[in-house]
């Protein structure tokens, strides 16, 4: 991901927001990707990019997340790459040390969304009410990612938190597939979607890349 030229010290927050405004403008779907296999890494990655998602969230979930990370980074420099299921410190520091070039977190705790202040990379902290967008907010986060966002009331949740912080923005992920992405599109407070549909368990393991290209597309198309 290029850093966009402005004025604003490359560390601040407000530079920041405006690195994911611009990466979730350009992805519109963040794929969260774990990764089982590493034989599966390259295939995989130039299966979504192939469909159109060259913006990918690679999870810390398994052994070979930050793996993948310097994998994709190495060999795939043309792919924005970062890191997901990014839970403290250290792992926030792992990704950094691997290559990533954005952070999203699954929740948030008070150091961890400190260490994102500190940090270089922009940090898309995971919410699921209220108060925690509060304690962001206080931070200078404005960018948020609800998580696991159909649990947390979807669409009508995103409505309603509209009306207290009416400048933040929203990237649900947990739950969303090609029936209600288009809901959640069209609301104003929405920058993008993460979610995994393109990414059955069962394509991958087969190495069906032509499948998750397909899927990758389709799911795109719903943009047009």
């Amino acid at each position: 991901m290029k850093t966009i030229e402005t004025n604003l010290p490359l560390n601040s927050m407000a530079n920041k927001i405006v690195q994911i405004d611009e990466l979730c403008a350009k992805a519109k779907i963040l794929p969260v990707i774990t990764i089982a296999r590493e034989q599966d890494i390259l295939p995989l990655a130039d299966a979504l990019a192939a469909g159109g998602l060259t913006t990918l969230e690679v999870t810390l979930r398994s052994a070979f997340g930050l793996t993948a990370i310097r994998v994709l980074r190495e060999q795939r420099p043309e792919l924005c790459v970062g890191a997901g299921t990014i839970l403290d410190r250290k792992m926030l520091a792992d990704a950094e040390a691997a290559g990533a070039q954005f952070i999203v977190t699954p929740g948030c705790t008070q150091d961890l969304l400190l260490a994102g202040t500190e940090s270089e990379l922009p940090l898309l902290p995971g919410i699921s009410s209220a108060s925690e967008i509060m304690v962001g907010y206080a931070l200078g986060y404005r960018r948020f990612k609800l998580f696991p966002a159909e649990i947390s009331g979807g669409v009508a949740a995103i409505k309603a938190l509209g009306g207290p912080f009416v400048d933040v923005r929203f990237c649900p992920t947990g739950g969303v597939s090609p029936a209600n992405l288009q809901s959640y599109m069209a609301l104003p407070n929405v920058m993008c979607v993460g979610g995994s549909w393109m990414l059955d368990n069962a394509w991958i393991k087969n190495g069906d890349w032509a499948r998750i290209q397909a899927a990758s597309a389709e799911a795109l198309a719903l943009f047009d």
